[in-house]
């Protein structure tokens, strides 16, 4: 393994001209929230002159690019658009099941123990419905399917889970997952917020139930933009519980009351869209697609892995102990580690202090590269951490 061409590849130079954010930081931070693509940033600013000057007269045509972010978003996940909704947040997508399901007293959900907290208190709050919550326990880095399944009985209704752990960086293989709970009647949600953007997810393949992300990490779009994907056979099986105009089928008839949801995801939107946010999405997803990433391939995956490697090798050097798979075939953009005895607050202020961003995550400094990220940004983050000791 070359480490100088797998830092520099072209891929990496080819992003980094339309990341401004790597003129003056070394950022490692994806897996928190990730700075706009330049693309991004761009089409978020046309849209503000635009507002700002001509007011809704260009509302038709801002109407048509939210479309066109959807279109991509369901390229990206292999399915049709009418299958995506648009929404503010992965949480909103998580409640948009939670509140929408047929829950029966007793019925219950399974979900792992370190699922981010958005994966978990939708769920929770469905307990004055008598619906359970069962947790299993992960007690290192990987994920026991079979634990999972063994955890489940005749009352498991969903098994609910993050594709990319946010503090191990695990990755799971779903296939043996889904199938298996298929073959139980269960259902499966899948938080993907830490894998979409970066890695392939064909959701028709996987034939996976519910998936929602926000755009603001891997996918290089702004806060508040973020898609809901559910399979057509499902689309009546959740009950919409924040409805509005944007909900039926003549939305624009506002003369005419008349409540005949949608046939399609977009039931569950409700309202207005951020359309500033979506817009910006859009843009950062045509980039991403302009760069290979579809639903089946992704050389973005590739670079970021072996980027993973080489800084694995790095900081272990350093006397890191690190914190996640060792497997490729579970690894993700995200790794965590520790430097025992050491005030990892204090450590990762002095990278900050040096444009260094990084987060602190389960007691762990993490870092989560983008495909941009080069080999100055690794010995950047790697000078001040030797140095760490003497402030």
């Amino acid at each position: 393994m070359n480490a100088a061409n797998i830092m520099n590849s072209e891929l990496a130079q080819t992003m980094r001209e339309r990341m401004p954010i790597a003129e003056e930081f070394a950022y490692f931070d994806h897996a928190a929230v990730a700075p706009l693509s330049g693309r991004a940033a761009n089409a978020m600013a046309t849209w503000l002159q635009q507002a700002a000057e001509q007011g809704d007269a260009l509302w038709p045509q801002w109407a048509s690019e939210v479309e066109n972010t959807r279109n991509l978003a369901a390229e990206l996940l292999g399915t049709s658009s009418q299958q995506i909704a648009l929404v503010p947040n992965t949480s909103m997508g998580i409640n948009i099941v939670a509140h929408g399901f047929p829950w029966n007293s007793r019925d219950n959900i399974v979900t792992l123990s370190n699922e981010f907290p958005a994966n978990q208190y939708p769920w929770m709050n469905l307990r004055d419905q008598g619906v359970e919550v069962r947790v299993v326990e992960v007690k290192d880095v990987a994920v026991d399917i079979q634990q999972i399944l063994d955890t489940c009985d005749d009352r498991t209704r969903l098994i609910t889970v993050s594709w990319v752990s946010f503090c191990t960086g695990y990755r799971m293989q779903l296939e043996e997952l889904i199938a298996a709970a298929h073959a139980r009647g269960i259902f499966v949600f899948l938080d993907a917020i830490q894998g979409i953007g970066v890695f392939p997810l064909d959701v028709e393949q996987l034939d996976v139930d519910f998936v929602a992300a926000d755009g603001h990490k891997w996918m290089l779009g702004p806060e508040g933009a973020g898609i809901f994907y559910l399979k057509q056979s499902h689309l009546d099986l959740l009950r919409p519980v924040m409805v509005g105009w944007n909900s039926v089928k003549r939305p624009f008839d506002f003369d005419q009351i008349n409540w005949q949801p949608r046939p399609t995801a977009t039931r569950f939107e409700g309202g207005s869209n951020n359309m500033v946010g979506l817009i910006g999405l859009g843009a950062s997803l045509s980039w991403l697609k302009e760069l290979g990433l579809t639903s089946r391939a992704s050389p973005l995956a590739e670079d970021i892995l072996d980027y993973i490697a080489v800084a694995r090798t790095a900081l272990v050097d350093l006397g890191a102990e690190l914190f996640g798979p060792e497997d490729r075939a579970h690894q993700s953009g995200i790794l965590s580690f520790d430097f025992p005895g050491e005030d990892l607050s204090r450590v990762r202020q002095r990278c900050m202090d040096n444009r260094v961003v990084l987060s602190c995550r389960a007691g762990r400094l993490r870092i989560s590269p983008h495909a941009y990220n080069n080999q100055d940004d690794l010995d950047r983050l790697l000078n001040v951490l030797s140095d760490r000791n003497n402030a």
